[in-house]
């Protein structure tokens, strides 16, 4: 049986490194990238699909992947997800800053609206796990804005009936982010000697590396929970 994975947040930190590892795993035949617009990145194993996350679940996968598909290459790619003949896992990393956002409400729009839509569109098609990037101290009820969003999409992500849904709570990350966020880079200065010393494993920064291994490793296992909640403390092994 082919196993396919779909992936949102691809030019993010985390994302990009899922989507270069999961190029390079041999367990998945085919990675269909989602987004707002495409990557400057071919392989054979790669589908991009590219269309308004505010409108996802309009979008006919069908349609979506023939456009790509002009010499007709993935016409059993669409048979099997369609026929449901295929193991499909949906990977999450999308996500921004109030700041690039430009307001609270379009934050949440993204990282709460884009990745409930996701997963209920990707779980209509057939996928069974959903692996999504949280945040340590995400909590539904926190005051600050960033933990209560992160907690309340964790508590919507458990109302869908995947068989599986894994919870991904790093800490600061460490890794070459596209633009500048100054609060993080003090935070890394001032954290780093918890790296330096193996110190604090459940505080100090993760490298986004670290996050993405563990998204697949957890992926890839048999699980007899419904939901799994993983701890950066967890990731570090990774």
């Amino acid at each position: 049986m082919k196993k396919i994975a779909f992936l949102a947040g691809t030019s993010g930190l985390i994302g990009m490194q899922l989507l270069h590892q999961l190029l390079q795993d041999s367990s998945y035949d085919y990675l269909i990238s989602v987004g707002r617009r495409k990557l400057a990145l071919k392989h054979n194993k790669l589908i991009q699909v590219e269309g308004d996350f505010g409108k996802i679940q309009s979008w006919d996968i069908e349609s979506k992947i023939r456009e790509e598909d002009l010499g007709g290459n993935f016409f059993h790619i669409v048979d099997a997800i369609l026929k449901k003949s295929c193991e499909m896992h949906a990977f999450c990393s999308l996500g921004t800053t109030i700041k690039v956002a430009g307001s609270k409400d379009k934050f949440y729009q993204i990282d709460h609206d884009y990745v409930i839509g996701f997963a209920d569109w990707t779980h209509a098609l057939g996928a069974t796990k959903f692996l999504y990037v949280s945040a340590m101290g995400a909590n539904s009820q926190s005051s600050v804005f960033y933990n209560k969003v992160k907690g309340e999409v964790e508590q919507d992500l458990k109302g869908i009936p995947f068989e599986y849904v894994g919870l991904f709570q790093p800490s600061l990350l460490l890794g070459n982010r596209k633009e500048f966020r100054f609060g993080e880079e003090v935070a890394k200065i001032l954290t780093k000697p918890l790296v330096w010393l193996k110190l604090g494993k459940s505080f100090r920064p993760i490298n986004d590396n670290q996050v993405a291994k563990a998204m697949i490793y957890y992926a890839n296992q048999t699980k007899s929970v419904k939901v799994e909640t993983i701890s950066s403390k967890i990731m570090q092994d990774f």
